[in-house]
């Protein structure tokens, strides 16, 4: 049974939302870096983790927990050491992250990531419109697209609906970041993943970036991960939170016990688990 947050208890990993399809399920999942050597250390220890449809996790965590060492191996960028990783039950633990790209989108900390510089706003969001459909496939850019793409950047009230002909790496860092999120969300992906995605911005913008991704969440009903180190954030957003410390989810919360919590008692867990010592490898 989920404990109450302020209990000081640890909670293990649990199932989604009960009686949900899952579309995420980690199991046993272990990677390691530099193996064999002094600096040898396992980033992921024996994690399992259910994610159900519609769910909207928050993970926090020190530095070193394993947070986008987790989202890595749930992409392919990284492969798993052992264990296993299935995407709607279909294992995908040993396909590469061009096998997974369809079933995924994803947004990075960088907003120079995830978007191609040379490329206009308009036909960065065309080659988003391509992904999972067969190679060789042509969408044409018409007025009919182009409308398409004014109606999805409007509502980040950035002006960038009256820029499409702008080369992308031109842009702001958080006018980029919204394009990296539009692209990622275009094609409504089983599962979104976000690794600290407005650490990078100033807070305004990184305050609109947060209402839109929880807006197109709630509104395409997406599956999404979301590593942050705004703690505040972490309890606001989604209806799940993971505390992970050295390569394990030490707590799992679902919504009920993440209203009960202060953004002071989850600064102090966090806390208290970066000071015990790391296990051994």
């Amino acid at each position: 049974m989920q404990t109450a947050p302020d209990s000081g208890t640890k909670i293990p990993a649990r199932n989604g939302t009960s009686g949900t399809k899952s579309v995420l399920r980690l199991e046993q999942v272990e990677k390691s870096f530099h193996q064999r050597t002094a600096d040898a250390y396992r980033a992921l220890r024996g994690v399992n983790l259910e994610v159900s449809a519609g769910d909207f996790i928050t993970i926090v965590g020190g530095n070193g927990a394993g947070k986008s060492t987790l989202l890595n191996v749930i992409a392919g960028s990284i492969l798993a050491d052992s264990g296993r990783v299935k995407i709607d039950e279909t294992d995908v633990t040993r396909l590469p992250e061009e096998d997974r790209a369809a079933m995924i989108g994803r947004v990075f900390q960088d907003p120079k990531q995830g978007t191609a510089p040379r490329m206009t706003v308009a036909e960065n969001l065309l080659l988003a419109s391509k992904r999972g459909e067969p190679r060789g496939f042509k969408i044409a850019m018409n007025e009919s697209k182009r409308q398409e793409f004014r109606q999805l950047l409007a509502p980040l009230k950035l002006g960038l609906e009256d820029r499409l002909d702008t080369e992308i790496g031109v842009l702001s860092g958080g006018q980029r970041q919204s394009v990296a999120l539009i692209m990622a969300t275009l094609k409504n992906p089983r599962l979104l993943l976000l690794d600290e995605h407005t650490a990078a911005l100033d807070p305004k913008t990184a305050h609109k970036i947060l209402d839109y991704t929880a807006n197109v969440v709630a509104e395409h009903r997406l599956t999404a991960i979301m590593i942050t180190h705004h703690l505040k954030d972490a309890l606001n957003f989604g209806n799940r939170m993971l505390v992970m410390n050295h390569g394990e989810i030490a707590h799992d919360f679902d919504a009920a016990a993440k209203s009960r919590m202060t953004d002071a008692q989850l600064y102090t867990m966090v806390g208290e688990l970066e000071d015990l010592d790391r296990p051994e490898v």
